[in-house]
Parts: C-alpha cells; structure tokens; sequence
C-alpha cells in the first residue's frame, strides 16, 4: 500500500484491546512507516502542507479563515475524545477476547503472562496457594480477559469498572467477582467502604482527556489500601500502548489517543502519584506499538 506521497506504509489494524469508557485500542499506527524518517511525513503531513497553505496567503495579504478541520487540527489531542463516540464504537465489537484484540487473540497469552510477572516482581501473586490481595479493581475490564485470565488468580475478589453492559454480562455471579460498575472511568467512584490492594487500568485510559485521568487516579489513590501504621499498601497499575511520534496521537476510529511516555509521566506527577516500577512488555508483534507498565503509589508515601 502506498501513501499519497509515493511512502510505503503497512495498513493500519486498529483496536488491539478492549475498552472502558473508554476503551482499549490496538496498538498499530494510524499509517505504520516503515522508517522512523517516514514518521513525521506520514502522520504530520497533512498539518504541515495546510500550515504551508496558510503562510501563502500570509504572504499576499489575504484574509486568513481557518476551517473548522484545521482548527481541530491545532487543538490538543486529548480534547478530541467523545465518550460518546467511544462507546458507539466499543458497542460494536463482538464480546468476545478476538473482539477485544482487534484480531489478535494470539496476544492475550503472552500479555497475561508479561503482566503476571510484573506483579510477582511487586510481591502481588500467591504464595503457598494463598492470595495476595484481597480486594481489586480493574479499569475498563471489557468481557474480564484480564480479571479472569489474572486478576483472579491473586485476588480473592475483584471489582470492575466497564460501561458496555453486554461487555460484563458473562462476569455476573461468577466466583470471586464482586461489584460491577457499568460506567465510563470518569464517571466511575469507589464506595466509601472500598478498599483495594491493586486497581489494574490497561489498554482504556487513552478514553480519558488529562483531565479525566488526573482526576481518576486521584480517586484510585484514595481508595488504596494501608497498613495499620498508615502506610499505603496497595498499588495502582496502568498498562498502555506508547506513542512512537514524538507527541499524542488522537485516533478518530475509537475516539481515543496514545500518549507518549513523557505525557503519562507528567500526569503521574500532576495527580501526586510516583512510580515505583515500571517496565515494557515484550514478546507483541513489531508491528505493534510499545506497551510499558507502570506500578504507583501516592507520592507522599
């Protein structure tokens, strides 16, 4: 497949992952170049030849008028998410983990896996057949591939956080899972008698402007668990794609975007938060983009 200015490009194959409010969404580029020269061409072309535009009539003195379109095109990514148009799209996807994936149920494997080791290396498994964490959350748990495919695995119960109700159908009643939250992450708060030792976000925050988010897991640090001396136990986790770019990415098939390293970072520290792990997850396709985990605390902790 060819780009229109003549670059190979790979086709984009959107929605790797399931959603919450939100949603997860596949890991591939909206164009993937297959050079990193062609990065900045494929993905940023289009602003650059109407900021080109602009300046020629700049030039002759004539009357600027920006479009509506390029009036988006300047404003930031994150304020182009819909919840709305997030959950049109999610409500469409088949319940079922090839759904979740984007048509890629192969990588479910060896996802739980890199995510089990990162919580053994936190001390969140099980030892001698005994549970670690009493009570968890996941974050946009879509059909519960990650409740039941791990989180239930160390957790004696696990609360989700989903706002396509046909997504937890198949979670009602089963053993171990607890309360079931049909709604978006930014709608979503903890009862006052909740208390977890592990709230898992992966593949939905990107549903979430910063805003959204900053306040998010404001709450989500709230509702930790601590030791009798006050210290915080438990942990926030969050699992997400990593823009290759340079900078945010929106992606109007979903509604969502892919944050750089440096964004998430920025808003860890906004929201009081300091990480205390963090690693990527190998072993996806290349074609696929960088996904990191990071495990957080209040900072004050």
């Amino acid at each position: 497949m060819q780009a229109a200015d003549g670059m190979s490009i790979t086709p984009n194959t959107k929605n790797i992952t399931n959603p919450s409010g939100q949603k997860k969404k596949a890991v591939v580029s909206i164009y993937k170049p297959k050079t990193p020269a062609a990065i900045s061409t494929a993905l940023i072309g289009p602003i650059l030849r109407s900021n080109e535009e602009r300046h020629r009539h700049t030039d002759t003195q004539t009357p600027i008028k920006m479009s509506d379109n390029e009036r988006q095109e300047e404003a930031a990514p994150d304020s182009k998410i819909s919840a709305d148009d997030g959950r049109r799209y999610w409500s469409s996807i088949d319940a079922d983990v090839n759904g979740m994936l984007g048509g890629f149920p192969a990588v479910s494997r060896i996802d739980l896996r890199g995510s089990r080791s990162f919580l053994a290396k936190l001390g969140l498994g099980r030892t001698k057949g005994v549970k670690a964490v009493k009570r968890a959350l996941e974050g946009g748990a879509g059909i519960g591939r990650i409740t039941q495919g791990l989180l239930l695995d160390v957790a004696e119960a696990v609360d989700v956080v989903e706002p396509i109700a046909k997504f937890t159908a198949a979670l009602e009643g089963r053993p171990g899972v607890g309360r079931i939250y049909n709604l978006g992450l930014e709608e979503w708060r903890p009862e006052e008698d909740a208390v977890y030792d592990l709230v898992w976000n992966q593949w939905c925050l990107g549903h979430l402007t910063d805003q959204q988010l900053h306040a998010y897991l404001k709450r989500c640090g709230a509702a930790l668990s601590r030791d009798e001396d006050g210290k915080v136990r438990g942990v926030i986790v969050v699992k997400e794609n990593l823009s290759t770019t340079g900078e945010d990415m929106f992606d109007d098939v979903d509604s969502s975007i892919t944050r750089r390293d440096g964004s998430f970072r920025r808003i860890f520290e906004e929201a009081g938060l300091r990480i205390v792990k963090t690693e990527l997850q190998h072993g996806f396709p290349h074609e696929l983009y960088p996904v990191r985990m990071y495990a957080l605390k209040p900072r004050d902790v």
